[in-house]
């Protein structure tokens, strides 16, 4: 029924484990394979491309949907609907930022102080356009292959690049005077797929097993047993997602509670919870969180 295209490089591996977490494991002959298998009904096709091409792809209608950066998407204008957000890697947890820079010593500290004719090399030739005519700039924009960074001051004035923290920029002499957007990645779809009622619920499903692993990750199921005196003491150090759930032992000897909390809190949650009289604490991994 849908045609998938997943991003082939540095999010491949991490985008497949994402689909395998999520019980839509993607099979291929080799691992340089362009396509691949999902065994599930909901899904008909499976190619791995660029991230570059895919938001285009995605809206010319070859692929129903897709998961590229949102950086990828508004550099072709691709016409898609993003079905949302998907924070799955470290390389995706926080935004990159598309930015514009220039020499650390230079005058300039926004893109309106730049002078019509500076010369400007990214890789990101359409977005720079758009973005310094809004600003009123008459921009001369070279298209460049990498080591972008590298071209000031001799070859260009002014380099519109990627960044996550900025360092790097720094590191290079330079310094940011403006930020065009931030860029996270993104599950997108072809509008008039999506337009379709029974494609677009197969998109749903899929994008909620996908965001119910996402919920799940970094977090943990915990249960035990309290002693009647001991609940309040107990429920008031929980960092539940919310309320937890609190059951009566059979016999009214005291109370059952279960709740999700933070993996990373475990290591101080446990022996405050045995101090105040939990008993029999167990810890136990989540799959996934459907909300």
């Amino acid at each position: 029924m849908l045609r998938l295209v997943l991003p082939k490089g540095s999010l491949e591996k991490a985008t497949f484990q994402l689909f395998e977490d999520a019980d839509l494991a993607v099979s291929r002959d080799s691992s340089v394979s362009y396509k691949g298998t999902i065994n599930d009904p909901r899904i008909s096709e499976v190619r791995i491309l660029r991230p570059q091409e895919i938001g285009s792809y995605v809206a010319e209608g070859l692929f129903d949907i897709g998961i590229t950066g949102r950086d990828w998407i508004d550099e072709p204008a691709c016409e898609v609907e993003s079905l949302g957000e998907l924070r799955y890697s470290k390389a995706t947890a926080k935004p990159v930022r598309i930015i514009v820079a220039v020499a650390g010593d230079s005058p300039y500290n926004s893109v309106t102080d730049l002078p019509d004719g500076v010369r400007v090399s990214t890789e990101y030739p359409e977005l720079t356009k758009r973005f310094f005519a809004e600003k009123g700039v008459d921009a001369d924009i070279r298209l460049s292959y990498g080591a972008t960074e590298a071209k000031i001051p001799d070859i260009v004035d002014v380099v519109v690049d990627i960044t996550e923290t900025g360092r790097a920029i720094r590191a290079a002499g330079l310094k940011i005077i403006d930020e065009i957007l931030q860029s996270y990645t993104e599950l997108i779809a072809n509008p008039v797929s999506a337009a379709d009622p029974e494609k677009r619920r197969a998109m749903e499903q899929v994008n909620t097993l996908l965001q119910g692993v996402l919920n799940a990750r970094g977090k943990v199921l915990v249960k035990m047993n309290v002693p009647a005196g001991s609940l309040e003491s107990v429920i008031e150090l929980i960092p539940s997602m919310k309320a937890p759930t609190v059951n009566e032992l059979f016999g009214g000897s005291g109370f059952a509670i279960e709740t999700v909390v933070p993996k990373n809190e475990m290591n101080i949650l446990i022996p405050a919870l045995k101090e105040q009289g939990a008993e029999d604490i167990i810890e136990l991994p989540i799959l996934k969180i459907v909300e």
